[in-house]
């Protein structure tokens, strides 16, 4: 069955979580498959990737890194996507791929 998975991009500069960026792809292999699949593409589909707002608190900052860590032990990252998730209409718990990419670099692994 097809679903759709995405590669979403947190744009770091100085520490600080300040844009996100993703690209959706329709798949229907596996979840193992389709995890490699968006990190063997993460490097190329940064370029075409769609931008989006990254949070930012009353202040108007931006979180930090470790702040975005914190909430993805916690399994709470997905609630920074939804306007992500939204914009892609896709179901719950979605199938994704987070790739840092720090000061202009992307961090594959």
């Amino acid at each position: 069955m097809s679903e759709t998975i995405l590669n979403i991009y947190l744009i770091i500069e100085n520490d600080k979580v300040v844009e996100f960026k993703a690209i959706p792809y329709e798949h229907d292999d596996g979840d193992v498959i389709k995890i490699k699949f968006l990190k063997e593409n993460a490097v190329s589909d940064f370029q075409k990737a769609i931008k989006f707002n990254a949070p930012q608190n009353k202040k108007k900052e931006f979180m930090t890194y470790t702040q975005f860590s914190k909430l993805e032990k916690r399994g709470m990252h997905f609630q920074l996507f939804e306007e992500i998730f939204s914009h892609f209409k896709v179901p719950e718990n979605p199938l994704i791929c987070v790739t840092p990419v720090v000061n202009g670099k992307i961090i594959s692994e």
